[in-house]
This record gives C-alpha cells, structure tokens and sequence, in this order.
C-alpha cells in the first residue's frame, strides 16, 4: 500500500492560517507520504476553485507527489438529485485538474426535508440515482467515484453496500474509513470486511471510546448514534483495531493508497508524524 494523508488533517493549522491546503503539499512529502487527499477546495480570496486546483497540481508535480483523491460534501436527499449531481460533476472537473483519478463525495446527511422517509429502503434508489448520474459523466474521465461510511446516515456497512449494489456500476465504489464504523457503534473489523469487495480508498482513523453509562468527557468529544462518547486521536491511540482492520483489507486484495485522517485534539502535526510511523509498522508487521 502506498500512504496518503488527507489536507483535514491539518486542519488546526489550516483553521487559524498557519497553512494554507498549498502549504500542505510540501509538508506531506517532507513527512514522508507519497500523495495526498484534498478536501474541498478552500482557494484564498479572489482565486476561482479551478485555478488553485492548478496551482496545487503544479506544486504537486514540483515536489513529486501524487494527488490520491478528492473528497467533497454533497446532499442528494437535502436537494434535488439531478441538480445536486450537475453540481458534483463540474467537482469531477476539479478532480481532473487536480491530477486525481478518484473522487468521494457524500450521499446523504440525514433525512431530508421530508422526515417520514427515515428508512434507507425508502430513499436508496433517489441516492443511487444522484451517484450514478455523477460516477456515469466521471467514467468518461477516468475518474473513479465512490461514498464513505460518514456522516451518520450512511455510517454502517450494511447501508453503504446497499448503495453500492443499487447504484450498481463499476466505476462506483466504497471509500472505506476503518473508525468511522464507530460513529455508529459498529465493529471497525468486521465491517471492513463487509467493505473490502467494493473499496476503491482507505481511511485510516483512530478514536477514543467511553461508553455512554460514563459522565459526559466534555471538550473534545461528540456522541455516537448510541449516545457513546467518541474523540478523535493519533492512529494507534485509540480503540480502532487498525492492524487488523489492515489485515482484513489485504487478505481481500486491497493495495490502494492508506489515507491517514487524524482529527484528534493533539498537536496536528504531531499526530500525523505518530499515526504514519505507527501505519508503517503496522503494515511491516502483516508482512
């Protein structure tokens, strides 16, 4: 596997303008990583998305590294599909300029504007509609598409292959984040190897756990769909079985990129260098 690190990561440095997403570039690769994931698009005042697109493409090929994805929010239920797809395709657009061959967006957020329809069975094919429309116009150019365990709607491994399988096209897959399972209390483990036939892109994440029984951990922390507490962390700090979600991947044949996505309270700099030297040995020891 080659190692990625999402520009979220830095996202404390990003937030009060230490870095800029173009200063991350340069930072991934004297950190060791071999690509690097893009969130969308945060272009400084008076340049368009597609012209830093450019600018991060050049200082990519400048320092030798590989853009590995694009990841974008989207929202098929919160707005009409066709015209939330036209918008993601001209994002495909970005990824293209970007040098990306693969790109996640979102399916859905919640329940949309019409609160009866709570069940997936009631809105899996509006979804599936949206993300075929958007992954038919990517194939053209040869851009890979693909939904994440995230966002709490579709955070459990069976929900997200029901999509998969609905929207049913092979340029449509699953980007696998290994702690976000645990948004929805569910075992990282096992679910990545419900994902592993359809993973594309790999999310390696960490997080603390306390059950919900404790008192409230306060700042920091944020409640899962079970009301259990959840902080993000460095990777092989938390309660994310990563070796072995690791392990259940490659059985399977995965030999993507490994994203790291740290969005702990630690120092984020500090948190990325930990988790990649803990990812590495990880692996080494699966050899």
């Amino acid at each position: 596997m080659k190692f990625a690190v999402s520009s979220y990561s830095f996202q404390q440095y990003l937030r009060d303008g230490r870095m800029t997403q173009l200063d991350c570039v340069l930072k991934a690769k004297k950190m060791g990583f071999d690509a690097i994931e893009f969130t969308d698009l945060q272009p400084p005042e008076g340049v368009g998305e597609e012209e830093y697109a450019q600018q991060i493409a050049q200082e990519c090929k400048k320092v030798g590294l590989t853009v590995s994805n694009y990841t974008v929010f989207a929202d098929f239920l919160a707005n009409d599909p066709k015209t939330e797809a036209q918008r993601l395709m001209k994002k495909v657009d970005v990824a293209q300029i970007l040098g990306s061959t693969s790109m996640r967006h979102d399916a859905a957020w919640g329940f949309g504007p019409d609160r009866a329809n709570r069940g997936l069975q009631n809105v899996v094919e509006r979804l599936a509609d949206g993300c075929r429309m958007v992954t038919e116009y990517a194939a053209q150019k040869g851009i890979r598409t693909m939904v994440e365990n995230h966002g709490f709607f579709l955070q459990d491994a069976d929900r997200v292959e029901k999509l998969i399988n609905t929207v049913n096209h092979p340029n449509f897959g699953w980007l696998c984040d290994m702690g976000n399972f645990l948004c929805a209390d569910k075992d990282p483990a096992k679910s990545c190897g419900k994902a592993a036939p359809y993973v594309f892109y790999v999310h390696a994440k960490d997080f603390i756990v306390k059950s919900g029984n404790e008192p409230n951990p306060g700042e920091g922390f944020f409640s899962s769909r079970a009301g259990n507490y959840l902080r993000g962390t460095i990777i092989g700090h938390g309660m994310v079985p990563v070796k072995q979600c690791l392990r259940v991947l490659k059985r399977e044949g995965y030999d993507g990129y490994l994203g790291l996505e740290f969005e702990g309270i630690e120092d984020s700099l500090l948190g990325i260098r930990i988790g990649l030297d803990n990812l590495k040995r990880f692996l080494e020891e699966l050899q």
